[in-house]
């Protein structure tokens, strides 16, 4: 059982660890991202969570200290080890300076060449061991076979899960107390994602605290805690991934009769008020009578017109003030509602009949070519380790596909104009009118005033909903639709808003994955997996429905 520290614990109750005091933090141009962080964590795993721009990653930097809290205290005890959601590739980086043992061996080099500098001869014998830990750590992510040549390769030769791996293995050779890994398994193919979900599920893989900011279902099933950032406060909820999302159905589901709740108290009081005015009247309306019929001496029929007009107005204020009260409490409860828009549409236009090719292609592979074929709405997924060519090969099968209209979902979210309003951007993909525009965009979520803001002042989560609607009801809107990775970088929230926009698609879908909760809840028909080498391909074409 790993100790969790509370809050009001300091650094002095355990040997290592992060602890955060009202931290808030904004950028210069009075955008504030945390506006309260409380946390203490001292070992275990943790897996931080939260909507695209909720500032998980800067609350990664605030622990490197590479950015400072604009209120607030940040205290680190322990040596800290990072792997940032992008790996950087410059040509002036080989494997062995990401991995940071460079100046070890550089130091080794000259020292056994009779040339050792006067701080070489300080070396440990971890350092002596550095290029076997390094390649030990290398082959335990599944470098086949790796030696002291891969050391000495460039990043810029790598793909992109490679990269990624050998940041991870620079993460399991510093074994320092506290290790921060932002998206790991961004780029990873399944192996690669097996692999590190192992180590993950290793206590012995990273010592001390681990904080893991993911997307990754089954990797999140992996921690001790998951913390959530969301409208710039973080929550700790006990357990994996699926523990908060437990807890968070309870509580929206409470928050969400609170609201009802409250609507229904609003209206009663709006009801009253009515009622009281009338009531309210009708007092007056008599009291005219009365006067103008002089049924009551004159001082009495004013001291008593007085007093219905006292009446009234304690009786307006006070039911004012009961409704002001009321909205109150509904304002409240809608905010602990979340907004994660869902998206809600069907797409009859983008239909492919059952046996219509939708692409042919003829692949070098091996023992001479293979074609491959994708017919009417099938949903194909390409996959095979990293560095294999999906990419590439993908691109090829956007290129064949000349018989239907393509979309593609760009990984960057980069087809929107951010200088034109969001209906100014479906309306140049579309021949509708103003109502038929607005309709749409409400399918995926946006209404109101939000449809007449500048693309460029949409927040993450409404940028992908945002670029999903101007790809997928387009006029005419694409048969077939590609996306490589769709789900990198995406939040939790942003997966799902996905999952749901492909149910509504009928057209043919090909894409580069290996997010396999994903690919299972978007019923992919067909794999074609790659293996053998670049240069000499095999492909497997499996059907899986």
């Amino acid at each position: 059982m790993r100790r969790q520290l509370h809050l009001g614990a300091t650094l002095g109750d355990m040997s290592s660890g992060v602890i955060m005091s009202g931290v808030r933090f904004g950028w210069p141009d009075g955008d504030e991202l945390l506006t309260g962080v409380d946390l203490a964590w001292s070992e275990g795993r943790v897996g931080l969570i939260g909507a695209n721009g909720s500032g998980k990653s800067s609350l990664l930097r605030l622990i490197t200290g590479e950015l400072a809290p604009t209120a607030g205290t940040v205290q680190v005890s322990g040596r800290v080890a990072t792997l940032p959601q992008t790996v950087a590739t410059s040509d002036r980086h080989t494997v062995a300076e990401l991995l940071g043992i460079g100046p070890a061996r550089a130091a080794i080099a000259r020292t056994l060449a009779g040339r050792p500098e006067p701080a070489d001869l300080e070396l440990t014998a971890d350092d002596w061991q550095v290029e076997d830990r390094a390649l030990a750590a290398l082959a335990r992510l599944g470098f086949p076979d790796p030696g002291p040549e891969l050391l000495d390769r460039p990043l810029t030769t790598l793909s992109g899960g490679e990269a990624t791996l050998v940041g991870v293995a620079h993460t399991l050779l510093e074994r320092a107390e506290i290790t921060l890994l932002d998206e790991p398994t961004n780029n990873l193919d399944r192996p690669g994602r097996e692999r590190l979900h192992r180590l993950v599920a290793d206590p012995g893989g990273w010592p001390g605290l681990l904080i893991i900011v993911s997307h990754d279902r089954e990797l999140l099933e992996l921690v001790d805690q998951t913390a959530e950032l969301h409208g710039g406060r973080l929550r700790t909820f006990g357990g994996p991934l699926s523990a908060y999302r437990a807890a968070l159905e309870v509580e929206q589901q409470a928050a969400e009769r609170a609201v009802r709740d409250a609507r229904v108290a609003l209206r009663k009081e709006q009801r009253q008020l009515v009622e009281a005015r009338i009531v309210l009247a009708r007092r007056q309306r008599y009291a005219r009578t009365d006067y103008e019929n002089k049924r009551r001496p004159k001082v009495i029929m004013k001291l008593r017109a007085r007093e219905a007009q006292v009446s009234a107005g304690k009786y307006r204020q006070l039911h004012e003030s009961r409704i002001a009260e009321a909205r109150d409490h509904l304002e409240q409860a809608e905010d602990r509602v979340r907004d994660d828009e869902p998206i809600r549409l069907d797409l009859p236009g983008t239909a492919v009949p059952e046996r219509k090719v939708v692409v042919r292609l003829d692949v070098p592979v091996t023992d001479g070519t293979r074609t491959l074929i994708a017919r009417g709405p099938e949903r194909v997924v390409i996959t095979g380790r990293n560095g294999i060519g999906k990419t590439t090969l993908l691109h090829r099968l956007r290129a064949a596909a000349t018989s239907v209209r393509v979309g593609e979902l760009p990984q960057r979210m980069d087809l929107l104009d951010d200088g034109r309003s969001l209906h100014a951007n479906l309306a140049a993909a579309t021949t509708a009118d103003d109502h038929e525009i607005r309709a749409r965009l409400a399918r995926f979520g946006f209404r109101g005033a939000t449809v007449d803001r500048p693309a460029g002042t949409l927040s993450g989560g409404e940028r992908f909903r945002a670029t999903l609607a101007v790809l997928l009801l387009a006029d005419p809107p694409p048969q077939l639709l590609i996306m490589d990775e769709p789900t990198n970088n995406l939040d939790l929230p942003g997966v799902e808003q996905l999952i749901a926009a492909l149910g509504g698609f009928r057209g043919a879908l090909m894409l580069v994955s290996h997010d396999a909760d994903f690919c299972d809840r978007v019923r992919i028909t067909r794999r074609w997996h790659l293996s053998g080498t670049p240069d000499r391909l095999e492909v497997e074409d499996r059907p899986l429905r």
